[in-house]
């Protein structure tokens, strides 16, 4: 990697975690220099404005949470062995995250809802990635006799991502990691009482 791109690399880790713990409204330009360590245009050297960075931020987060989340299926065939990989993914995730700060889709969706079409634009993507996966793995399980063939897909996807994203916020808001625990312990029991075949 070039030293432009390290740079480049380096800024977008520590706006991705500015930008994920203060928001995107809270985050001044100074404090995206104090955590950088770049002035103006060195920053800028690489970015147009706030916005961009604000938008290569999010997609740099999302990719590094997008690529624990492959590692954690990788191998696993069986839809159900799936569904459960996607699940657990998520044990230790209030311990550990991708991006210091919680769930970038998340945190990037309750922000930009009324304000930045942008990033509104970016979390609806990655949303659309996890609901996808989900779906596809539930429709390929049926398909197979994996999975119960009355299980509605979608519906099975907005049930995990909810839960799993309250779970979220309530230890993120609580500072206690027992909420996503128990999410977890739930929906692995649920996947595996109704709706393995």
């Amino acid at each position: 990697m070039r030293k432009g791109e390290q740079t480049r690399e380096a800024i977008l880790a520590q706006a991705a975690a500015l930008f994920n713990c203060q928001g995107y409204a809270g985050s001044s330009l100074s404090d995206i220099m104090q955590a950088t360590g770049l002035q103006k245009g060195g920053i800028y050297n690489h970015f147009g404005s706030k916005d961009d960075l604000a938008v290569a931020a999010f997609d740099y987060g999302f990719a590094l949470a997008s690529q624990r989340m492959a590692d954690a299926i990788r191998g696993k065939k069986n839809g159900v062995e799936r569904l459960l990989a996607i699940i657990r993914f998520f044990d230790g995730y209030y311990e550990s995250p991708p991006v210091r700060g919680g769930c970038m889709l998340m945190n990037t969706a309750i922000e930009s809802d009324d304000a930045y079409p942008q990033l509104l634009e970016r979390a609806q993507q990655g949303m659309d990635q996890w609901r996808t996966l989900i779906r596809q793995t539930v429709e390929k399980g049926i398909a197979r006799s994996e999975i119960v063939p009355s299980v509605d897909a979608d519906a099975l996807a907005t049930i995990i991502i909810s839960t799993l994203e309250g779970a979220i916020m309530m230890s993120k808001l609580y500072g206690d990691g027992t909420h996503i625990d128990r999410a977890v312990t739930h929906l692995c029991t649920f996947v595996e009482n109704s709706v393995k075949a």
